[in-house]
């Protein structure tokens, strides 16, 4: 009988992260009948700083910087991430191998009853949101409301809404519905009025540029359509320099004549916001993501960007 190779798999430890992990090891199982998939718990800098915003903090390498290091000493032969979470700038010796297919990518609304929408909320309510993106595009469809810092994994926060006083809280459809709180979802927010983070609802892993065993075996995982939609979004992202500290959002979607990029940089306020679309080839799809920048850019996206990031460093 065949020894099984036996396959380590880096992961922090939140529910969210963990359903991650173990749905990537199910589907190599399922599809490499000579592997045992193990995973390896990793804590991250983002899950030890829990009492700031995470736009205070300003590491773009928040949750991965640890599963980075343990891929880089070859401890563990692949990380799985919320592609959101992944910093354009991969680190040298590692690479994204692979992307799976991907959920749902827009944000939710979470509220005291079902049908409450961000349109439809009270006057002057109070929405909770760890997100300047979410923040940024909730206060420019709607002034009135009052948003407050929310940190935490996706149960945690709903456990802090619920105590609260608060009317809403905002959170990325992916994580409340792997994890199975669908029924706490009042309306999803549908891309025209938010666009999501850049690679929301995708998979990304990440491996060692060497581990070629690794990388032929996440190949049979691997969803192309959507790596060339999240390609567009981070080549677009790299090219505006933005992180957690920037409202930017992004969403590309394949469609039969093209691959189209919608993609938004705002104030912190939600008062000045850019937003474009524009369509391009899917096997360029990081020319695409880079030609939208500089279309956002030039319309005036620049004074915006450079005012968030001076105020940054100012605080």
């Amino acid at each position: 009988m065949n020894k099984k190779t036996k396959v380590v798999i880096g992961s922090r430890g939140s529910d969210l992260a963990l359903w991650q992990a173990n749905f990537v090891k199910k589907e190599l199982e399922r599809k490499n009948r000579n592997i045992v998939v193990d995973i390896k718990i990793i804590k991250t800098m983002g899950d030890k700083i829990l009492n700031f915003p995470l736009s205070k903090i300003g590491d773009k390498s928040l949750f991965t910087k640890e599963l980075e290091i343990q891929l880089l000493e070859k401890k563990i032969d692949l990380a799985v991430h919320s592609l959101k979470d992944l910093q354009t700038q991969i680190p040298d010796g590692l690479k994204l191998s692979a992307v799976t297919k991907r959920h749902g990518a827009e944000d939710v609304l979470i509220a005291r009853k079902k049908g409450v929408t961000i349109l439809n909320l009270k006057e002057g309510a109070t929405v909770a949101t760890g997100s300047l993106r979410r923040e940024c595009q909730l206060l420019h469809l709607r002034p009135d409301i009052t948003t407050v810092e929310l940190r935490g994994n996706v149960p945690t926060r709903i456990k802090k809404f619920l105590k609260s006083n608060w009317d809403a809280i905002i959170l990325a459809r992916a994580g409340v519905e792997r994890l199975k709180l669908k029924k706490y979802i009042s309306s999803y927010i549908p891309t025209n009025l938010m666009l999501p983070a850049v690679g929301q609802g995708a998979l990304g892993i990440e491996i060692h540029k060497d581990n070629i065993f690794i990388d032929e075996l996440l190949q049979k995982i691997h969803h192309e359509d959507t790596y060339s939609a999240v390609l567009a979004e981070r080549s677009l992202l790299k090219t505006l320099e933005g992180g957690c500290q920037v409202p930017i959002g992004a969403f590309a979607e394949l469609k039969p004549n093209g691959l189209y990029l919608d993609a938004m940089v705002g104030s912190l306020d939600g008062t000045i916001t850019f937003r474009k679309r524009m369509r391009g080839s899917k096997k360029k799809p990081e020319l695409l993501g880079k030609s939208l920048a500089k279309e956002l850019l030039k319309a005036g996206a620049k004074s915006v960007l450079k005012e968030i990031y001076n105020s940054s460093r100012r605080s």
